[in-house]
Order: structure tokens, then C-alpha cells, then sequence
């Protein structure tokens, strides 16, 4: 039996700074004919000729769904800035509706104007949006020689995003501001971060090409950071330890990882680094770790590492299924059950020892459920006063599997 048709009665519309006039024709009459128009103040303003019901944002704005939900059975159009899938509500909305109920209507976007006002090509660059999220973010895209395209969350974000850059080794990047693209109001303001002191309009679209000091910290997204870069108290998965960790764990877009005893949180950070919008929560029962996880989440770009305070296994309960699994401390048998129970199907796990109990524990594990063991031995070399010599980390026992 085949599936009753669903008509759409549901449209995102694009629209620009040009409003109405900008609108290809076909999209135009779908606006002037709908019965309810929901928008921001801005969108309404840009569409005020039209007569319709008009409904704005709701607050808190995750009401927006069952707000639409009830218009069902009416016209209803939902206006948002440029291309409507790109950084902006359509995707939201498409992940909670029907998409047969839904029609989309592009429009060139912020991004595509910016790079046509610059002369970049958009294949050679990268776009981000710090829109109503943490400005922290664009951090871990820093890199020597990048191109970014970065809407904003205000006025203000292009001065705290200069900050980030001069701390970094940064000051030379050249930063160009674009708001009201498309528009009457259209303004350029140019710089660079070091002596960036210009008053921009709220809403804004803000290039950057990064230009490296001889000096810039070097904060590259493929995992083995040098362990300076993180505040520790001497508790810390090493460098090179944790460079084949993560290749283990194989960081992966919007894939969740749980970091069961988190530390400093250098795992959870990287994994974070490593892939577009990957998350991890990080498990630890000490306070002053769990800090200074947060501020190292922070300061490499990745805010919204999630903390949670407590002992494993009890404090894995309740969190959400895991695409990869790290125990790096409170390892036993029982916490790893509960993980690898709760790891979705080709998950991830990987554990690593340090005393010969853990290790006891590990290969009993592998005995039991397979996987790779492997022994990680590290040596660095220091000064032995005029001279030089190699100085042994921990050796390491690494237990990693897949679950098929």
C-alpha cells in the first residue's frame, strides 16, 4: 500500500538585504500568498508590503517546531537570511518536519557575497558561524595561510576575534568586515587584527586571511598537540601517546565521544579539533581537573566540551550513546561493560594502562573480546649537562577494538 500524498504547506524563503525585489518571481507570489509569515524583525521589515499574519521568533527558540506544527492547514512561509540550509533555521527545520510538507527557496547567501565582493574562491576557503554561539570556536581554525568567512553574533565579535589572533601570533591577518550585503546600507570596513579599531554594524559577515608572526603558535587540527599548550598538573595523556589514541578513536563529523577520567581534558579537546562539529563529554570527579579541562576547551577552540562531575561507572548513566569510547582512568572491568554497551554499532573503544594492575585488567579484556594490544614506549631526549640523553615517558599498554 502506497503512502497517502503529503502536499507541502510549509516554505523557507531566502531573502536579502534587496527584500522582496531580490526574490526570484516564482518564490515572490509564494510569499505574497501566504497566509502567515514567520521571521525576525529584520525579515518582516524586508517583506513589510506583503499583507499576512506575522509571527516572530519564539522564545526559547526550540518552540519554533511545535509553533509551526500548529499553523498546519495554512499558508504558512518561514523567512530566513540568504540560503536558508547554510548556518541557518531551514536545517533545524528539516530535521523535525516532514520534509514532504517542506519547500525550499535559496537565496545567495552571506558567504557567496562576501567571497564575490573578495575575489575568493569559496572551494579554497573555510565558513563558520559564530552566530549565537561561542566566538571560542573559530579558534581551532587559526592556521597559517587560511582564508575564513565567519558570520558573526554582533558588533562586537570582530574585536574579540582580532584579540584571538593577536594572541596567537596572528596580528598580522588582514580582517575585512561586510554588512548589509546586497543593500543600500552596504559597508566595508578593512584592517588588520593587531590595530583593529573599528565600530562595525551588528549585522555582519567578517573575512579573515590568517597571516603567521615567525613566532604564531603552530595549533594544527591533526591530534598531537605539544603538551605545553594545555594546563595539566602533570596527569596527562603524553603527546605522542595521545597522537595514537586518537587514531584509534578516529574522530568523525558529529560523532560523540565519552573521555572516562578526562584529566586536563587533552583527549576530548583533540577529538573535538579533529572533526567538523564532533562532540565529547568528558567524565572526571575532581574539580580542579574538571577546570582546568574547561579552560583548556577554551582556549584551543572547542567550548562546548561538556563536563560531568562523578565516579564511573554511576556517572555513565543517562549520557547519550557514544560514537567512541576513551578510558584513560577508572578503568575496570564493570566501567568497561558499561561503555561498550552503550557504544553504537562500530564504535570505538580504546583503554590505556599504566600500571601493571590496569594492564592486568586490559589483557584479560582482549582475551575475552578481542581487539589490538599494543605497548606504546616513548623517549625524548633532554640535556645531561653539556650533553644530551634520552629520558623514558610511562610505557603505555593500549587496548583498542571495534564493535561489529
Amino acid at each position: 500500500m502506497t503512502a497517502p500524498k503529503v502536499d507541502p504547506w510549509l516554505h523557507i524563503v531566502g531573502i536579502g538585504e534587496d527584500g522582496m525585489d531580490g526574490l526570484m518571481p516564482a518564490t515572490r507570489a509564494v510569499v505574497e500568498a501566504a497566509e502567515v509569515i514567520v521571521g525576525g524583525e529584520r525579515h518582516h521589515e524586508l517583506s513589510a508590503a506583503v499583507t499576512a499574519e506575522r509571527l516572530a521568533w519564539p522564545s526559547p527558540f526550540n518552540a519554533l517546531i511545535g509553533m509551526l506544527k500548529g499553523l498546519k492547514g495554512k499558508r504558512v512561509v518561514v523567512l530566513a537570511t540568504g540560503d536558508p540550509l547554510w548556518f541557518s533555521v531551514g536545517a533545524s527545520i528539516g530535521r523535525q518536519m516532514d520534509p514532504a510538507e517542506l519547500v525550499y527557496h535559496p537565496q545567495v547567501g552571506a558567504f557567496q557575497l562576501a567571497a564575490a565582493r573578495l575575489g575568493w574562491s569559496m572551494a579554497d576557503l573555510e565558513t563558520l558561524t559564530v552566530h549565537g554561539r561561542p566566538v571560542e570556536q573559530m579558534i581551532a581554525f587559526i592556521q597559517p595561510s587560511a582564508r575564513l568567512l565567519i558570520l558573526t553574533t554582533g558588533s562586537e565579535t570582530p574585536t574579540k576575534i582580532a584579540a584571538f589572533l593577536t594572541d596567537r601570533g596572528f596580528g598580522k591577518s588582514r580582517m575585512t568586515v561586510l554588512s548589509n550585503m546586497g543593500g543600500a546600507d552596504e559597508a566595508r570596513f578593512e584592517g588588520v587584527a593587531e590595530a583593529w579599531d573599528h565600530d562595525v554594524p551588528p549585522f555582519n559577515t567578517l573575512a579573515v586571511e590568517c597571516v603567521a608572526a615567525p613566532d604564531a603558535a603552530l595549533l594544527p587540527r591533526v591530534p598531537g598537540l605539544a603538551d605545553e599548550l594545555f594546563q595539566n598538573d602533570g596527569t596527562m595523556t603524553k603527546q605522542e601517546v595521545r597522537a595514537a589514541t586518537l587514531a584509534k578513536l578516529m574522530p568523525m563529523r558529529g560523532a560523540l565521544l565519552w573521555d572516562i577520567g578526562t584529566g586536563c581534558g587533552s583527549v576530548a579537546v583533540e577529538w573535538m579539533r579533529a572533526a567538523a562539529y564532533a562532540r565529547a563529554i568528558g567524565i572526571e570527579p575532581r574539580a580542579d581537573r574538571r577546570a582546568l579541562a574547561a579552560a583548556n576547551a577554551l582556549a584551543l577552540g572547542v567550548p562546548k566540551l561538556q563536563l560531568v562531575e562523578g565516579k564511573v561507572p554511576d556517572a555513565l548513566d543517562g549520557l547519550p550513546a557514544p560514537d567512541a569510547v576513551f578510558i584513560g582512568g577508572g578503568l575496570s572491568r564493570e566501567t568497561f561493560e558499561h561503555a561498550w554497551n552503550a557504544l553504537r554499532p562500530l564504535g570505538r573503544l580504546v583503554a590505556n594502562a599504566v600500571t601493571i594492575e590496569s594492564e592486568t585488567t586490559l589483557v584479560a579484556l582482549q582475551k575475552e573480546f578481542g581487539g589490538e594490544l599494543v605497548k606504546i614506549s616513548v623517549q625524548r631526549a633532554e640535556a645531561i649537562g653539556p650533553l644530551s640523553g634520552w629520558k623514558p615517558l610511562r610505557t603505555v599498554t593500549q587496548w583498542s577494538l571495534i564493535k561489529r
